[in-house]
């Protein structure tokens, strides 16, 4: 009997979009879309053992090869902790996913 989409392993999923991390790159969202989220931990800090993001630039960028990819780039922003970050990432990807990216 064939896996369901649901039942295979994903990953990590953030309010229905992957997540895939890449050293100090977070991606939200998925390729296949028109619209991904890249968020870049540009700084932390040493909180007990765990280092926790200070400075977060999130970009809603368009998934479009054929672009250069400084003209990928739709919106930009930077944010003081990785929760504020994925907070705005997730809005922008759902605007922008839904059509109401201005």
């Amino acid at each position: 009997m064939p896996e369901s989409k649901s039942a295979k392993a994903e990953g990590l999923m953030y309010k229905g979009h992957p997540l895939r991390r890449v050293e100090n790159l977070i991606y939200y969202g998925t390729m296949a879309e028109k619209y991904i989220i890249m968020m870049q931990v540009l700084e932390s800090k040493k909180e007990q053992d765990l280092n926790v993001a200070t400075k977060v630039s999130v970009q809603l960028q368009l998934t479009d090869a054929n672009l250069k990819s400084r003209d990928r780039v739709v919106k930009k922003s930077e944010k003081d902790s990785l929760y504020a970050a994925m907070d705005v990432a997730a809005i922008w990807l759902d605007r922008a996913l839904a059509g109401k990216e201005r």
